[in-house]
């Protein structure tokens, strides 16, 4: 991977009473450029407890929003399970937003959790083996119908007949995909090193990788990867949302990190916390 400068990022809910309106997204995306962020993503959830009924918000709409309320970042979602989307659905939707935004669209891309939240209730295979093998077929047609080719697929679980999707993305060769995974699990990396970069998590649900870990993680998608001239590896603030010192951050790039992203989830109920962080935290060490 290219020893390039970071990039920096915020990641927020997509619920809570503050994250839970797409409104209030697309206005703390809109501070977000003015403080000179380089990334704005939304997780992507459809309910995150059984128990527990909150405020959330389709992030779709929201990021269409964002789109229209920001003109420099990136944006984008970290992460979409796409074994509980339809492929062809999300493709159309993340080809509109690539539009909308002039190109500036992410798709970051996982199993999902919690399944017993988000698959069960719903009649959703829970079984990962199963999600895995959704998630597979759900990027290859993705990129497919990303190339305004006329295009088909037979998959164990999905079928495409000659359709040919228009327009097509305005990024070349396609919408960048992030994949996430949960470090020292190979297979998600072994996804990752076919596509344009990977989202390392700890075992963890919140917790974050050290540089060590993502070393780790560096190497190994190098040995499976022929090109690593344009790939990006994300590391996280975590879900404590601690702020990064210089020489923190210099490990993490020496690591072969590209995006750091500030995990700001602990402040998702509260507008005023939230605009504190995004307008002191960028940065600090410049």
């Amino acid at each position: 991977m290219p020893a390039t400068a970071l990039k920096f990022g915020i990641t927020l809910p997509n619920y809570g009473d503050y994250c839970g309106f797409a409104g209030n997204l697309a206005e703390l995306a809109f501070e977000a450029e003015k403080s000179d962020w380089d990334g704005f993503f939304l997780f992507d959830h459809i309910q995150y407890s059984q128990t527990e009924s909150i405020p959330m918000a389709d992030p779709w709409v929201a990021l269409a929003a964002i789109a229209a309320k920001t003109q420099r970042i990136r944006i984008g979602t970290l992460v979409t399970p796409i074994a509980r989307r339809r492929p062809w659905k999300l493709a159309r939707e993340t080809a509109t937003i690539d539009h909308l935004s002039g190109g500036r669209l992410v798709l970051g891309v996982g199993l999902g959790d919690p399944v017993d939240a988000e698959f069960t209730p719903f009649g959703e295979d829970s079984d990962a083996r199963a999600r895995a093998a959704k998630l597979d077929e759900g990027l290859e047609i993705l990129a497919g119908l990303w190339s305004g080719e006329r295009f088909s697929y037979k998959g164990r679980y999905t079928t495409v007949q000659a359709v040919q999707f228009l327009p097509r993305p305005l990024q070349t060769p396609r919408i960048p995909i992030w994949v996430a995974g949960r470090w020292p699990t190979h297979k998600p990396f072994l996804r990752a090193a076919r596509w344009d970069g990977a989202f390392p998590l700890g075992k963890v649900v919140g917790s974050k990788l050290n540089p060590d870990e993502l070393q780790a993680v560096t190497g190994f998608i190098k040995a499976h990867r022929t090109d690593v001239s344009h790939f990006d590896l994300v590391a996280t603030s975590g879900a404590e949302g601690l702020v990064a010192d210089e020489e923190t951050l210099a490990a993490y790039a020496a690591a072969g990190v590209t995006w750091w992203m500030q995990d700001l989830r602990k402040w998702r109920n509260s507008h005023d916390e939230l605009l504190t962080r995004i307008r002191q935290a960028h940065r600090p060490y410049q």
